[in-house]
């Protein structure tokens, strides 16, 4: 329990600078509760919490404290909690519940956020859920689950309200005040034709504002737009975050309604990808705090294998002056910061064009001026510090001209750099290669080579 109150305080501090993150004195009830064994005070202690706070406490404790927390909770444990749990230690959580208590916790989930808990388990879990769910659900369920992964009808929700496009105000209210059951949360009543095709919808807002007799079709909104059902679910999350949507119908090949996606999931989706591309860029892939030791070591291994490859690669050159270095000693101490600078200039280009590629903002038709712009940053960067860097050099070890071939190295290379971290990113995409996982290493390679062959090419053309 020591560990687990070490990680509950080392949180603490970052804690502070949010009332929406966990406290420790919200959490340490909880920890001093498992520790004790009483159900009782853990269930008082949980009780206030979000889901997702206690999805987080799950998260940071260790494998034991987590299977007596989960076993102690009982029936307490909410189906909300699941789909708040970070995939890495969802399964083993499932595993530690009750079946009983698994089969209530999945039943007061929605369609959508059922497949997305089955989509990362194993065939016997699926199995195990599966069976916990009513027919109807189940059927709905399994029906998503035939659909392509990360295309809309995985995204999708089948609880929805659909009304007939010739309905009023009042009879769509009278509608839903008799149903058994509607969704949680929704924003929109659909509207079909006779053939169940999605033709508008009309907010909530507008129809609790709206005499009775208002004809449902004369207060529909503009916004109004269809989802394919085997729409990219990124292509989805896009179109809801530039077309300002709340919700939309998911649509079948004949343009029939099968679901419709609300922009929680839209909005979820779009921040996986970001964070995604951030880790990628960093070489760790879909990497997380509670990773197993040896799930992070096969995540990070090969890229690590690749920046050793290029590292060699940028040594080779560096061997075919041997006898330039050795001839004047100085380039060994001055050439680390030629290469650094174009580094850290390349990162800066990528990271912009990774992210104009992700939001689409950089396309075929802005992709020459984005290239004019960053080659013309990194030729106005190399100028102001191949000015600073050349003085240096010549103050330095008293050689003026070896200030000039480090100033000019370093123009070549901030240039270059600029190039190389949208060229290469935009050539990647093109290529169907996600150009945040693959960029990085080629980019550090691009100008590690040329700021080794300008600065010592150059040396060897002046100095010697």
């Amino acid at each position: 329990m020591a560990e687990d109150r070490d990680i509950v305080e080392d949180d603490n501090d970052a804690a502070t600078e949010s009332d929406y993150r966990l406290e420790r004195d919200q959490v340490q009830p909880a920890l001093d509760a498992v520790e004790a064994g009483d159900a009782e005070a853990l269930i008082e202690a949980l009780d206030p919490l979000h889901p997702a706070d206690i999805a987080d406490l799950l998260e940071q404790v260790d494998d034991d404290t987590r299977t007596r927390l989960v076993q102690l909770y009982g029936k307490e444990f909410d189906g909300d909690i699941l789909s708040e749990l970070d995939e890495s230690i969802r399964e083993e959580v499932i595993e530690v519940l009750h079946p009983e208590v698994l089969a209530d916790a999945v039943r007061e989930l929605e369609t959508d956020d059922v497949v997305d808990l089955l989509e990362d388990l194993d065939e016997p879990q699926q199995e195990q859920i599966l069976k916990s769910l009513e027919a109807a659900d189940r059927v709905a369920v399994q029906q998503a689950l035939s659909y392509p992964e990360y295309s809309a009808g995985r995204l999708m929700q089948r609880e929805m309200v659909v009304a007939p496009e010739h309905w009023t105000v009042g009879e769509v209210i009278d509608y839903m005040r008799g149903a058994d059951e509607l969704p949680d949360q929704f924003y929109h009543v659909i509207l079909v034709d006779p053939r169940m095709r999605p033709t508008a919808y009309v907010t909530l807002g507008r129809i609790m504002s709206s005499p009775r007799t208002t004809a449902l079709s004369d207060i529909t909104e503009d916004s109004f737009r269809t989802i394919p059902v085997l729409q990219e679910e990124g292509d989805v999350a896009y179109a809801f975050n530039q077309y300002h949507i709340i919700s939309a119908p998911v649509v079948d090949e004949d343009d029939r309604l099968v679901g419709v996606i609300t922009i929680d999931d839209a909005m979820a989706i779009l921040d996986e990808e970001h964070e995604e591309d951030i880790l990628r860029l960093a070489g760790v892939g879909e990497s997380s705090i509670s990773d197993r030791v040896l799930d992070t070591v096969r995540g990070r291994f090969p890229w690590l294998a690749v920046n050793l490859v290029t590292a060699i690669l940028a040594s080779l050159v560096i061997d075919q002056f041997e006898q330039v270095i050795a001839g004047f000693v100085a380039l060994a101490v001055l050439m680390p910061i030629v290469a650094s600078m174009g580094g850290n200039a390349g990162t800066q280009s990528l990271t912009v064009a990774v992210r104009a590629l992700a939001t689409r903002d950089l396309t075929s038709s802005n992709v020459m001026r984005v290239i004019r712009r960053e080659a013309t940053v990194g030729l106005i960067n190399g100028i102001v510090f191949a000015v600073v860097m050349g003085a240096v050099g010549a103050i330095w070890f008293g050689t003026p001209m070896l200030g000039v071939v480090l100033a000019a190295a370093m123009v070549i290379n901030l240039v270059i750099a600029g190039l190389a971290g949208v060229l290469i990113p935009v050539v990647l995409d093109k290529l169907g290669v996600d150009p945040a996982l693959a960029s990085g290493a080629f980019v550090t390679t691009v100008t590690d080579v040329v700021g080794f062959f300008a600065f010592l090419g150059l040396a060897g053309a002046v100095l010697l």
